[in-house]
């Protein structure tokens, strides 16, 4: 397999099909541009799903991987891992999407629709669901729901500890980053879940976290599109939300549906204990005035 630490290549992928592109026949070239496109989807796929997707056989699909030098398919995602744990700056990511859509907003809009539509058929795969489905029944033993989220996922984590407490599960957020997420971690517990919502490399309040998850004896569930990731590596169960082209303008909302996926999912597990406390919470809601304020 081509070694990424041979050469300091921010996007060593990008560059073996560079390299390559007098070796690819004409369908090879459409398997290895149609990946290059979708990579975080392609994680999650097979060769036999990636053939059905792009037109072509499962034969083609095979020799477009080992024409760029890799044994099999699994060697190629581990590469195109690796490049996505480099998570380039918004800037970077801006710029490439809008290299790409021009001053067409038609062409924009376009594209994150479909980055979202190849993201949630993603999900749609069996191994994807039964890692909901763990998710699911790990939050129904647990006591309490802990969810982690620096940066732009703490508002995914707020509003799902919001959801969470709804429904009658005791729930809360962690959204502090450095030294003041120190007491937030300290709050943790035995009988607890902690859920992060992270990608890319392991950055330092993940790390920390999961030691202390580990020192208090709890499970660890990590929503990310980075399954290979060394954060993956630490937690007990993964389920994936790919966000699409990575390389483009970050998107967050598959993210947010496997979230709401999770959250019903926990409320049909028990749907009296659900349907009491969203009573409780209108009549809550009616003393306080009724619904003048946004949902």
């Amino acid at each position: 397999m081509p070694n990424p630490e041979n050469a300091q290549i921010a996007d060593r992928f990008a560059e073996l099909i560079r390299e390559s592109q007098d070796k690819l026949s004409p369908a090879e070239q459409r398997v290895v541009s149609f990946i290059d496109r979708n990579r975080a989807a392609a994680l999650a796929q097979s060769a036999t799903q990636l053939a059905a997707d792009i037109g072509t056989s499962n034969a083609t699909v095979v020799r477009a991987v080992q024409t760029l030098g890799f044994k099999g398919l699994a060697e190629l995602r581990r590469l195109i891992a690796t490049d996505m744990d480099r998570q380039p700056s918004s800037s970077e990511n801006m710029r490439r999407t809008l290299a790409q859509v021009g001053e067409s907003s038609e062409l924009a809009a376009t594209l994150v629709l479909e980055s979202h539509l190849k993201a949630l058929q993603a999900l749609q795969e069996p191994e994807a669901r039964m890692r909901l489905n763990q998710a699911v029944s790990c939050f129904a033993s647990s006591e309490r729901i802990v969810l982690l989220g620096i940066g732009r996922a703490g508002p995914i984590a707020s509003y799902v500890a919001v959801m969470l407490g709804r429904i009658g599960r005791r729930a809360r957020a962690f959204t502090a980053s450095g030294a003041g997420l120190a007491d937030d971690l300290l709050d943790l517990r035995r009988g607890d879940v902690l859920v992060l919502l992270a990608n890319g490399n392991p950055y330092k309040e993940a790390v920390t976290a999961i030691r202390q998850a580990r020192l208090v004896g709890i499970q660890v569930v990590l929503v990310t599109e980075s399954e290979t990731s060394k954060i993956a590596k630490r937690s007990d169960i993964v389920v994936p939300a790919p966000r699409g082209r990575t390389e483009h303008v970050s998107l967050h909302g598959t993210t947010m549906c496997v979230m709401e996926a999770l959250v019903t999912g926990l409320a049909a597990c028990d749907r009296d204990r659900t349907l009491l406390e969203l009573d409780r919470f209108e009549d809550l809601r009616t003393q306080l005035g009724g619904r003048d304020y946004v949902e």
